[in-house]
């Protein structure tokens, strides 16, 4: 016999790859150049210069051992150093090489930190839609329970009054993901600065601190001039989870790292926490080439004004079609809503015009849907026809 929960959930695949899969078959019968595939967030801008280069570079100058063998579980300390050096000298973040564990990626991070805080089946992890569905995924493995903060349609920010609300004695963590995946919103410095004061007063009140995982793949990938916010300076019981996969163009490669600097409570004992997480779920070396190549180009990014020229051009196309849709301010996705509330259907009737896009039921949001802008700009422009048929079938 099989782990019945892991059968399960290889035979149900998330309806962004389902999606996705489908679009593959589709192209070999109507022809790839016919299918407007908006489903998956696989970054279609190149990994910047220095990638390249440095990969060059420490394949002339190290040896095999140097950049095959095994790291330090936590991380290449130098590598960790210069994570440091980068954050403290953008952000003024006051941290340490010694403040950051090294992983496969933001999933990887996510799934760490969770089993690190989940102690009780009981124990609450509270999300706010829209939000990333495989949070699903990693708060179940952690054997925590999801609480759901229903989505401030409005604005996209968060909800305050509704998230006090879900907070109670069982509350060990929020997620918060910002720009968000998906609806494209950026948290402003205000909302970031209520967060941090209800999750102050509310850890003072129930006599344990929640902490504050912020989710951050997309940290970089933000536009019309808006500030890049470091979210540990709004609330200091804050644990980060980052990724290369967006803003060096490696979702393929899979690193990334936690940080979790010296003022978040018990900050020693959750880095060991996290140590034997990792170690107890197998993550215990990230890949080491991988490692130093994003020490020597943290800070750089691909080139972010594809993704914003792409943003107009969809945002721009499909309002002027008559569509309703959520500006973007971040990542590179956008929220479009179902004319008559039916995401699920919308997905359907898109399908029939060979388009792409992803119910928000998935993402906590039912009456929206996704659509992945980290695409040829090319597709972008051809696939307006096929909106304003789709449209046309609402009128």
């Amino acid at each position: 016999m099989v782990a019945t929960k892991m059968f399960e959930l290889g035979n149900k695949r998330s309806a962004i790859r389902s999606l996705f899969d489908y679009g593959q078959e589709q192209a070999k019968i109507v022809g790839k150049e016919n299918v407007f595939d908006f489903s998956i967030g696989n970054p279609t801008v190149p990994a910047p210069d220095c990638v390249k280069e440095t990969i060059i570079d420490l394949l002339n100058t190290c040896t095999s051992v140097e950049i095959n063998g095994y790291t330090p579980a936590p991380g290449d300390p130098e590598v960790r150093q210069s994570l440091a050096d980068y954050m403290n000298k953008t952000y003024d973040a006051g941290v340490k090489g010694a403040n950051f564990y090294m992983t496969c990626g933001a999933s990887a991070s996510l799934a760490i930190t969770l089993k690190s805080l989940v102690e009780e089946e009981d124990d609450e992890i509270v999300v706010i839609a829209p939000f990333f569905p495989e949070y699903r995924v990693f708060i179940n493995n952690a054997g925590g329970k999801l609480v759901m903060v229903p989505p401030d349609t409005e604005h996209f920010q968060l909800d305050l009054e509704k998230l006090a609300a879900a907070l109670t004695v069982k509350t060990k963590a929020v997620i918060i993901n910002t720009p968000n995946n998906p609806s494209g919103t950026v948290y402003s410095a205000e909302t970031l600065a209520g967060l941090g004061t209800l999750l102050k007063e509310k850890s003072a009140q129930l006599g344990h601190p929640i902490y504050l995982i912020s989710d951050e793949p997309y940290r970089e990938i933000i536009y019309d001039g808006l500030p890049i916010l470091y979210v540990p300076k709004f609330y200091a019981n804050t644990i980060v989870c980052y990724s290369y996969s967006k803003s060096l163009s490696l979702p393929g490669n899979r690193v990334g790292y936690i940080l979790i600097p010296d003022e978040v409570a018990g900050s020693k004992e959750l880095f060991t926490t996290v140590c034997g997480a990792g170690r107890s779920m197998g993550f215990v070396c990230a890949p080491n080439l991988y490692q130093k190549v994003v020490g020597k180009c943290t800070g750089q990014t691909g080139d972010v004004g594809i993704y914003d020229a792409n943003r107009k051009l969809l945002y721009n196309g499909l309002t002027e079609i008559g569509y309703d849709c959520v500006y973007p301010s971040g990542a590179f996705y956008l929220f479009l809503k179902a004319p008559d509330g039916n995401s699920n259907q919308f997905t359907e009737n898109a399908k029939k015009f060979n388009l792409l896009v992803v119910p928000g039921d998935e993402f906590g949001c039912p009456g929206y849907n996704r659509v992945s802008y980290c695409v040829d700009p090319d597709m972008i422009k051809r696939s307006m026809k096929a909106f304003k048929e789709l449209y046309a079938l609402y009128q």
